[in-house]
This record gives structure tokens, C-alpha cells and sequence, in this order.
């Protein structure tokens, strides 16, 4: 009896601290959903039951933002699941001073998001280094884009931050399973005929199946909990045009001060996030593992 405790006695101190600042606050947060509490805070919250989630079907802006951050989904998660596994396999090679490559991929993952979106939202400045570099090209020296003041181009340019913030990121992910892979295949294949692309389509692919769902799903919940980078870049803007539902439920809660709605927000945000953490559990559970001989 004793020794079945031990195992909960270590889990106790992360189990407290995750009840202190992630289920209790849930927890209050899913009661204050279903009340009207904002404005004077010092008021208690008022029970409205479902007038919150009413309100939230009939707002507009809500649904905007919705669908800007599907846009950003299906902007950003192709690329992160393509892009980095490119980066993985130029970086598994054996050459000289592949480490310092390594290391040169991985540091945008390191840098605070702070500072990167300072870096390029003076990159996507009117006078930025982006503009004049398009400005030395011949016909396109009275060009300037606006990057981050164009309802058309904002979101998008703010996916090439989350896209480049992210590359060594997933890459070290894709390492760690293409180290796995035995050299034996790409021998075999290689005596076979297959060049280098034929034995990265029959052999690097299958394999590496679990981890290019892995970084789907992580990619997918991370796209849709985008904020920093709007926050820092665009504020939501122009005309709302970049404006995630996290950037939305931040400006309910502490510009609005609508609390209550803002939870409400964050619930069925949390239902989306819930259903994607099951799709990837689901998905895990029914594929068949690949044997390798």
C-alpha cells in the first residue's frame, strides 16, 4: 500500500501548483461565463445563464476573428509540417560543423517574441529593410508595400513571423526521428536505384508519419492561440483584418472590461483546442505503427 503512493507523493507538488493557476482559475472561468461580471468589478457576478453565448452567435466580430484565425491555420500549419522537415534533412548530414548549422536554425526559437516582432515590424516598415530591397530592383523603385497597413496583407505577413519563429522549432523534432530511421534502408534503397528523393518519398516519409502528425497537431493548437505576434506587429488591425480570437478575447477582458463575455470566448476557444488535443489522441490510437524489419 505504501509503495502505490509513493508514485501520487511525486506527482503532488506539480499536481498543487497546476491547481493553483490552471484548474481553479479554469474552473472560475467557466462559472463567470455563464454571468454578467465587468465594468465595476467590485460588484459580484450577476447569474445571466446562457445570455452570454447568445450574445457570442449573433457577434460578428466574434466570427471576423474566427475566421481570421482559420485563415492563419490553414496559412501556417502546411508549412510548418513541410518546411521544417526540408531543414531536418539538409541538417542530418554528416558534414563539417553540422552542429553550428543546428544551432544557427534554432535561434529564432530562442528570441524572445518581444523582440522579433520588433525586429520585423521594422523590417515591414515603410523605410524597412524589405522596401528597400525592393526599391533596387529595376521598375520597382517607387514601390513601397504595405506589409503591416494593408487590410490584404497584414495577417499574412504576421504568418511569415510565426512561420520563421517556428522552423528550428519542428526541425529538432524531425532530427530526433530521422536519427532514429537505420542507416541499413537508405543503403538498401540506394542498391536498388532509388536516388534521393525516391528514398526519402518510400522510406523517410512512412517513418516519419507519427512526427509529422505530432507537428500538425502542435502547429494547429499553436496557430490558433496566436497573440504575441499581433499584439506586437498589428494590434488587430487594419479594420480588424488581422485580429485573431485571442487577440479578440484580450480586448474584451481588459480594454472593455467585459469579463464575463470575455470568458465565455475562452470556453469555446478551450472546446476547439479540446477537440484538436482529441483529434491527435484518436488519430495516435487508430494508425497502425510501422514495424521496421
Amino acid at each position: 500500500m505504501r509503495k502505490s503512493l509513493v508514485p501520487y507523493l511525486f506527482l503532488l507538488p506539480a499536481l498543487t501548483v497546476l491547481s493553483l493557476t490552471v484548474f481553479w482559475p479554469g474552473m472560475q472561468a467557466f462559472y463567470l461565463s455563464f454571468t454578467h461580471y465587468g465594468y465595476v468589478l467590485n460588484i459580484p457576478p450577476r447569474w445571466v445563464g446562457l445570455a452570454n453565448f447568445h450574445r457570442l452567435l449573433h457577434d460578428q466580430r466574434f466570427w471576423h476573428t474566427l475566421g481570421n484565425t482559420l485563415l492563419y491555420l490553414v496559412g501556417v500549419v502546411p508549412l510548418l509540417v513541410t518546411l521544417p522537415l526540408g531543414l531536418a534533412i539538409l541538417v542530418n548530414r554528416p558534414l563539417l560543423g553540422i552542429q553550428w548549422f543546428r544551432a544557427a536554425y534554432y535561434t529564432p526559437v530562442v528570441i524572445s517574441m518581444v523582440v522579433a516582432g520588433i525586429a520585423w515590424r521594422w523590417l515591414y516598415a515603410e523605410d524597412g529593410l524589405f522596401n528597400e530591397l525592393l526599391q533596387l530592383l529595376p521598375g520597382l523603385k517607387t514601390l513601397a508595400v504595405p506589409w503591416l497597413t494593408s487590410p490584404h496583407l497584414a495577417l499574412f505577413s504576421v504568418m511569415a513571423v510565426t512561420v520563421w519563429k517556428g522552423l528550428g522549432y519542428y526541425m529538432v523534432i524531425y532530427l530526433a526521428g530521422l536519427q532514429a530511421i537505420p542507416k541499413d534502408l537508405y543503403e538498401a534503397a540506394a542498391l536498388d536505384g532509388a536516388d534521393g528523393f525516391g528514398r526519402h518519398w518510400c522510406i523517410t516519409l512512412p517513418l516519419m508519419r507519427p512526427y509529422l502528425l505530432l507537428v500538425a497537431i502542435i502547429s494547429a493548437i499553436s496557430a490558433t492561440k496566436v497573440f504575441e505576434e499581433v499584439y506586437i506587429m498589428t494590434q488587430g488591425g487594419p479594420l480588424d483584418s488581422s485580429k485573431t480570437v485571442v487577440y479578440y478575447l484580450y480586448e474584451q477582458a481588459f480594454d472593455n472590461l467585459e469579463i464575463s463575455y470575455a470568458c465565455t470566448i475562452g470556453l469555446v476557444f478551450f472546446l476547439v483546442i479540446l477537440g484538436l488535443s482529441l483529434l491527435y489522441i484518436a488519430l495516435t490510437q487508430t494508425r497502425q505503427d510501422i514495424k521496421i524489419p
